[in-house]
């Protein structure tokens, strides 16, 4: 089972149990982190596509570590005009360990027991 989550602009595939690296994350190191834009859910023939979101659906993570990507070189020049320039860039991203992935009928089966443990 997987799904597509949207952060950061962008989507990503995550699974449970593998981590991920996403986009700059304003969220300090082993805090609990919930994608609640999530695209898609995979599992087979229970699968389900949302409209542009799954409604009820989320996955939840841990964050590992922020941390900077390897260096692209982006090099420019203009032939026989003497103009070279060179510059280098390391993005800046967040690793983030996927825990769960929930389904609103996950979460609905969740909240019944939290609800008759109370009781």
């Amino acid at each position: 089972m997987y799904a597509i989550v949207e952060t950061g602009g962008k989507q990503y595939q995550v699974e449970e149990g593998r981590y991920v690296d996403v986009e700059l994350l304003d969220s300090e190191k082993d805090s609990k982190i919930v994608f609640d834009k999530v695209v898609m859910i995979v599992n087979g023939k229970k699968s389900k596509v949302g409209q542009p979101y799954v409604t009820g659906a989320s996955a939840e993570g841990t964050v590992m570590v922020h941390d900077k990507a390897k260096k692209v070189i982006v090099f420019k020049q203009r032939p026989k005009k003497g103009y070279r320039l060179k510059q280098g860039h390391r993005q800046q991203f967040t690793r983030v360990m996927i825990n769960k992935i929930r389904t609103s009928a996950q979460k609905k089966a969740a909240a019944e027991t939290a609800e008759t443990t109370e009781a």
